[in-house]
């Protein structure tokens, strides 16, 4: 059974904070379980969330939950063990039907040994390159 592999231990790094302000869109809200916070990136050609694990993880899925109007229409998800450079696993296309609801979307992810994660965002639906993101799951298992 795949489990959440974002623990308190994962270093995390976005490409952007909409305004600078950490406090009210920071990447923290990306893991909080929290339905009314957020990660809202600043405008630009493409947005992306970083992720260090403490051990080698085996990714299964993928789970974005956007903000409707907000999102992007391609996405990338690569990966690397120890000093490696990052290799791409996959990439995936999520659906924007510019809605004022959010969206829920989970990406089957081919099995992949890694320590160290990169999900980019390209393409936004927003005019200002922006995303919304209110949670970013990576499930599969730790290894051993």
């Amino acid at each position: 059974m795949a489990h959440s592999l974002v623990c308190p231990e994962t270093v995390s790094r976005v490409s952007s904070v909409l305004n600078r302000n950490t406090r009210q869109f920071g990447k923290k809200h990306l893991f909080d379980q929290d339905e009314e916070t957020c990660w809202n990136s600043d405008q630009g050609p493409s947005q992306w969330v970083t992720l260090e694990f403490p051990q080698c993880i085996c990714v299964s899925q993928l789970q974005i939950q956007f903000q409707g109007g907000f999102s992007s229409r391609q996405g990338r998800l690569e990966g690397s063990l120890g000093s490696e450079a990052l290799s791409k696993i996959v990439d995936f296309y999520p659906e924007d039907n510019n809605s004022l609801q959010i969206s829920s979307y989970t990406f089957p992810v081919p099995p992949a040994e890694v320590d160290r994660l990169k999900v980019t965002f390209e393409d936004t639906t927003d005019f200002f390159g922006r995303v919304v993101i209110y949670h970013l799951r990576v499930l599969g298992k730790k290894k051993e």
